[in-house]
């Protein structure tokens, strides 16, 4: 009997990918304005710029400068940047089943960030940031489009044991970053002192200029002092190339040979200077009590 009469094995024939025409425009589409915005606000915190229409003391200002405003050290929208990014990589899936899981599942995931982050700012910060409100809202159109979006045919899928994987996995990794924010592990940074941010600002409305190089560790440790708020103080990198790298061109022009050197009303000091110098020095005052 010949190899080809061999009756063949009994089986249930392999399921037929099922390929999507093109990419997903309108999840790509979407994604692409919340990468926009979140790249906006990741430019701006690494910048150390003002946010447009985010005036000083505002509910925008309170949240972004919030200790929720960092993850691991870097903004909170660049994690942003990167969800949008993963989706809209997805976007360009052909394989239906496939694109139609990961986008479910980051999607949630990030809808539920969002609204975790949400309810810190209107319960805990008591403000309101209309740049996470929009991110938030773009993610829950993602999330319900994509969730009406679901092939009619996926193989071994089921809404219990999917919504049990997806939704406890993605409610242990909040209340472990929740964890973290609250300090119980890691490193988050603490809330603003009120008085020590008000003097942050007022250094910087001063004029007054805090001259130091990053790998100077007194120049660290005059930014520990202020803690949350250092991000603040009217700070000048006079060796942005490293130890081995010209003086940036200012540091030359003000003669600064120390580090750190502030510069307050004409006056030079050097050394780390105390927060109470700094106030005395800049004449800062207050309304309530420094704790």
């Amino acid at each position: 009997m010949a190899a080809s009469d061999k009756k063949k094995p009994k089986g249930k024939p392999p399921a037929k990918a099922l390929l999507r025409d093109g990419p997903n425009w309108p999840l790509f589409g979407l994604a692409v304005i919340g990468a926009l915005l979140s790249a906006y606000l990741t430019y701006t915190a690494f910048a150390e710029k003002s946010v447009a229409f985010c005036v000083g003391g505002s509910g925008c200002d309170v949240v972004l400068n919030s200790r929720w405003s960092t993850l691991f050290g870097i903004p909170t929208s660049f994690w942003g940047l990167l969800t949008y990014g993963l989706l809209a990589a997805v976007a360009w899936n052909r394989y239906a089943d496939n694109q139609w899981r990961w986008a479910w599942a980051i999607s949630l995931f990030g809808l539920l960030f969002s609204l975790y982050l949400t309810s810190i700012s209107f319960f805990e910060l008591k403000a309101a940031c209309p740049y996470c409100l929009t991110s938030l809202s773009l993610m829950a159109v993602i999330f319900i489009m994509t969730t009406l979006q679901k092939p009619a045919q996926l193989p071994g899928f089921a809404w219990g044991p999917w919504l049990g994987k997806c939704v406890g996995a993605g409610a242990a990794v909040i209340v472990a970053l929740h964890l973290y924010f609250a300090g119980y592990w890691g490193n988050a940074p603490g809330p603003e002192d009120p008085w020590v941010r008000g003097l942050a600002d007022h250094l910087s409305k001063s004029e007054a200029k805090f001259y130091g190089a990053s790998w100077c560790p007194h120049c660290q440790d005059q930014k520990k002092l202020f803690g949350s708020s250092a991000k603040r103080i009217p700070y000048v990198e006079c060796s942005p190339g490293g130890s081995q790298a010209p003086v940036a061109a200012i540091c030359k022009e003000k003669d600064i040979k120390n580090y750190p050197t502030w510069i307050i009303n004409g006056q030079r000091t050097t050394g780390v200077q105390s927060l109470d110098t700094l106030a005395q020095l800049t004449k800062y005052a207050a309304p309530g009590v420094k704790p």
